[in-house]
């Protein structure tokens, strides 16, 4: 470097307009680079990483008819979230793709229908009213989930027929078209699982599958001059990431969303941690961290690609006596559905919020995970497990010390909490805030229209 560090031959006033303009310019560069999903923005043979995680809340449609509307679109606090995907869209046995829910679909996809102008045929839309547009303006990415549980019967059949999976993959294409998704979630549960229909050949032919998927989405992309994402969901027992072909799928997704929740409930032989960050000291197990070291380990895949479920809500037991407690045994396989009434004894948090009365708060350090114990009713003792504030956070604290991608949320409305129950204004998100503050998300610009 020449003398003094200042450019040979300039006098100090040029040097320091050369300075000036340098920062400037390169500040200038900063703000009008496009934003980037996580993974990586290319500057010649160096990669730039952001330090911010996603958090993936999964929306499903047959919430918006809860609660009298309390989540709705407009509802929605965006900010907290860097993708939806929307549950759930599903696959006939030829591949073609439709809704669940044709007028949950209609609502949420397109807006709120204009009546002045709508008729029983046909359905006029208030502009900027769906959950896509709301969404877009706050530069949040949504995407179709296809599948879910009791969705993926048909999978095994496409996933076998290069024709189908080929009919399947244009379908992806044209639903990001008409609805202005921004890429495709596959939620198949699971490839080689037999009571949905599954074969071995499956493990094969998901990667056909999400292939055919990716090129399709890609030229499609291409075309509009857009990046469009594929991400899939995940089981997160080693007997389903064994029907997988780790080597090949990695290379193909864009994350990959581990549902490490629902290791244990009712058809469990213990009362046991649903969504334990660490492995439980006693009975089945099962754990986030569990998860994460076989994915790295036993597959070799990115932990950058690596997006950690966590749960907006509880599994509850039913046990036979006041003494059983945490790993007893001594239940009756059941849930406490009269308890948990309106999700069948999977309460979502703000239900478990609103029943804490009848329970006493445990947390079990080895797990990292807290639990209930109660009699919310005569000769009825429950056992809750489920994520509160504390092991969110920790979970949060865990993603960032691994340097993961992020999270997903199974579901978006669970924390939604009011500030009296059926009074219709939401007092907070208790859960996602924590996910934000932790996590620290990347903000993104607004999200342009796409009329391709």
């Amino acid at each position: 470097m020449p003398e003094g560090g200042f450019i040979k031959g300039f006098s100090m006033k040029k040097q320091l307009y050369v300075i000036v303009f340098i920062l400037f310019g390169w500040v200038g560069f900063a703000q009008n680079t496009p934003e980037t999903k996580r993974d990586t923005l290319k500057l010649k043979e160096f990669k730039l990483n952001p330090t911010c995680r996603q958090i993936i809340g999964y929306y499903p449609s047959w919430q918006m008819y809860k609660r009298n509307g309390l989540v709705s679109p407009a509802n929605l606090d965006y900010s907290k979230y860097t993708i939806l995907n929307y549950s759930f869209f599903q696959t006939d046995l030829d591949g073609n793709l439709t809704g669940t829910d044709a007028w949950a679909d209609s609502i949420l996809l397109r807006g709120k229908i204009d009546w002045g102008v709508s008729t029983n045929e046909y359905y006029e839309y208030f502009p900027n009213t769906s959950l896509i547009d709301i969404a877009h303006a706050w530069g949040v990415k949504v995407m179709p989930s296809i599948g879910g549980w009791t969705l993926s019967e048909n999978f095994p059949t496409v996933a076998a027929d290069p024709a189908k999976r080929a009919h399947f993959a244009s379908e992806c294409v044209r639903i990001l078209r008409e609805y202005k998704f921004d890429g495709i979630d596959i939620d198949w549960e699971y490839p080689g699982y037999a009571e949905h229909k599954g074969t071995p050949q499956d493990k094969q032919n998901y990667t056909l599958l999400m292939q055919a998927i990716r090129d399709s989405i890609d030229a499609y992309g291409k075309k509009i001059k857009y990046k469009f994402l594929l991400t899939a969901a995940f089981g997160a027992n080693k007997s389903q990431m064994d029907n997988i072909e780790w080597d090949k799928i990695k290379n193909i997704m864009d994350y990959i969303n581990m549902m490490t929740y629902d290791y244990n409930g009712t058809w469990s032989p213990d009362a046991n941690h649903h969504t334990a960050l660490y492995e439980p000291t006693g009975g089945w197990g099962g754990s986030v961290d569990k998860a994460v070291r076989m994915m790295i380990n036993d597959y070799q895949v990115p932990v950058g690609k690596l997006n950690l479920g966590v749960a907006f809500y509880g599994r509850s037991l039913l046990m036979n006596d006041a003494t059983s407690g945490l790993y007893s045994s001594n239940h009756q396989k059941f849930a406490d559905s009269l308890t948990y009434s309106t999700d069948i004894g999977m309460p979502q948090y703000y239900d478990i919020l609103l029943k804490m009365k009848h329970f006493q708060r445990y947390w079990d350090t080895a797990a990292a995970a807290p639990y209930l114990l109660g009699n919310p009713a005569r000769d009825r003792y429950t056992f809750v497990s489920y994520d509160d504030e504390e092991s969110v956070r920790l979970k949060a604290q865990y993603v960032v010390e691994r340097e993961a991608a992020g999270v997903i949320i199974w579901d978006v409305t669970g924390d939604y909490i009011e500030h009296k129950e059926g009074s219709g204004s939401i007092k907070g998100t208790p859960l996602a805030d924590i996910l934000y503050e932790t996590l620290q998300p990347c903000r993104r610009k607004i999200i342009r229209k796409r009329w391709k």
